[in-house]
């Protein structure tokens, strides 16, 4: 990888999509950070990676349009004349229902942001790469998905399985787009607070898992750019969750927590 690379991070603005711009420009890459709503979250994480001295472009776009993953595309395009080499699919749809609650609309709301968009973006940037003559160096898309494929559990049922059919496409899409973009998966542990979850729920949360503290987000987006500059890497899925994975449960973790403090 050259210096100054370009990276497309998707819900860049804050929380975790924050942490891998961060992680990304500390290590050397100059940022797409794409936000749907979250404009001023956007513009700190901005400041905060031009304080690292690289470069930090806002992308603002609604991920439901059937054409997004061409207009994200081409909007970096547009600024920079170039591709990402790679690119992070973080933004998430996570939306509380069950199997008996989860309707038509919440499926495929869910499945267009957290399955459609990430595997359109890495197929699109395959098509793009190939038009160039000589060909482009490799492009890595990294998948971010979540513990909860490798521990299932029934709460969020729309959202898992919109996970689980994007980490099921990891190792397919990977042999489908080599040998110019790498795919790989990324699977991070609780690491925010989610939804109404109180502040006491998720520290008692954080600690259900092996190692028993909480999951500093920090170790996570690193391991994205471990994955990025890793050239041998594809097709396979990195976990970063302290353990929690090994740890089955009935319920949520937050509802079983939930069980406990007001027992």
């Amino acid at each position: 990888m050259t210096s100054k690379e370009w990276v497309l991070v998707t819900g860049g603005a804050h929380r975790l999509g924050r942490e891998f711009c961060l992680a990304f420009a500390r290590s050397g890459w100059n940022i797409f950070c794409h936000y749907k709503n979250s404009a001023d979250n956007a513009r700190e994480t901005q400041e905060m990676v031009q304080r690292l001295g690289m470069q930090c472009i806002l992308i603002q776009q609604d991920l439901n349009d059937p054409n997004a993953h061409n207009l994200l595309l081409d909007s970096c395009e547009s600024h920079t004349a170039k591709l990402p080499r790679c690119i992070v699919n973080n933004a998430s749809l996570f939306a509380i229902d069950s199997a008996q609650s989860a309707n038509a609309e919440l499926l495929q709301t869910h499945f267009q942001t957290n399955t459609v968009v990430p595997l359109l973006l890495g197929n699109a940037i395959a098509q793009r790469a190939a038009l160039t003559k000589p060909p482009a160096e490799s492009f890595c898309v990294i998948h971010v998905l979540d513990q909860k494929v490798h521990n299932l559990n029934p709460d969020y049922f729309s959202y898992t399985v919109s996970k689980l059919a994007l980490h099921r496409s990891v190792a397919l899409q990977a042999q489908s787009l080599a040998p110019w973009v790498r795919v790989c998966g990324l699977s991070p542990g609780l690491s925010y607070l989610s939804g109404d979850q109180t502040q006491e729920n998720f520290d008692k949360a954080s600690l259900v898992n092996l190692l028993k503290k909480a999951i500093n987000p920090k170790d996570i987006a690193d391991a994205a750019v471990f994955i990025a500059t890793n050239e041998s890497m594809t097709g396979s899925t990195v976990q970063i969750d302290n353990g929690q994975h090994l740890i089955p449960l009935e319920r949520d973790v937050m509802f079983v927590v939930n069980k406990q403090v007001n027992a």
